[in-house]
């Protein structure tokens, strides 16, 4: 099935068009906190578009605040017996009472955090939030460096960090990716897939039919990794989409 892309914006709401060998349009708003996207039939022009997504405006807001409001009530008390994702996989975690710095650490299906009897819950998720960072950071630079040759552009710089709407983005110009720190929770596939998408974004600025012809190039399966980084439960086991 042949695609290609586009994007527009309707009342400030940014929408990604994927156009498609399909009957009828299809509207869908994906986690971190409500991409939009949409699958509509190639004989489809953008005004057509534009309308549809007008017209489910009130659904798309709602999808929206709903995914805004599961990532707040699903925040982690940092409690034993607790589920929490690591690359992919659901950890419980055990809290154990130890004077000194908090320390996490995985064993078998164990995520098991050491910390001061007297820690606060914000403390603790402050220490797992760094514990997520240096996970990443250990494994960005060889997906880089490994990707560097295939795609023809080197990162000048790169960064971790908390991102509200984005899985990553780049700037062109200066070569420098951000990623967002949420995908330590994801398997391991799903950061390649960010790593690859940024940097042929330093190809191609935006998602073009060129994009989407050297993402087929470089990274056949792609989409499918797309579909579940977006799939995936984001902060904890009730998560789901």
């Amino acid at each position: 099935m042949s695609t290609t892309n586009a994007s527009l914006t309707v009342s400030g709401i940014d929408v990604d068009i994927v156009y498609k060998d399909i009957k009828n349009l299809h509207i869908a708003v994906y986690p971190p906190q409500g991409r939009v996207r949409v699958a509509a039939p190639d004989r489809l022009d953008e005004d057509a578009i534009r309308l549809a997504v007008v017209q489910r405006l009130p659904w798309i807001k709602k999808q929206r605040a709903q995914l805004r409001n599961a990532a707040r009530q699903s925040e982690r008390e940092m409690l034993t017996g607790e589920s929490h994702y690591v690359w992919g996989q659901r950890y419980r975690l055990s809290v154990v009472g130890e004077p000194g710095r908090i320390r996490l650490n995985l064993s078998g299906n164990r995520l098991t955090l050491q910390a001061p009897a007297e820690s606060t819950a914000d403390e603790r998720r402050e220490a797992l939030d760094r514990w997520y960072r240096n996970e990443l950071k250990r494994e960005i630079p060889a997906l880089i460096a490994r990707w560097e040759p295939a795609i023809g552009r080197d990162v000048a710089k790169w960064t971790v960090r908390r991102m509200k709407t984005k899985w990553g983005s780049c700037n062109r110009e200066s070569a420098h990716i951000w990623f967002n720190l949420e995908l330590a929770k994801k398997h391991p596939k799903c950061l390649e897939y960010i790593v690859v998408h940024e940097m042929t974004h330093l190809l191609e600025r935006h998602h073009s039919e060129r994009f989407t012809a050297l993402m087929d190039h470089f990274l056949p399966d792609w989409q499918a990794r797309r579909d579940e980084l977006n799939a995936a439960p984001l902060r904890s086991e009730e998560w789901t989409h």
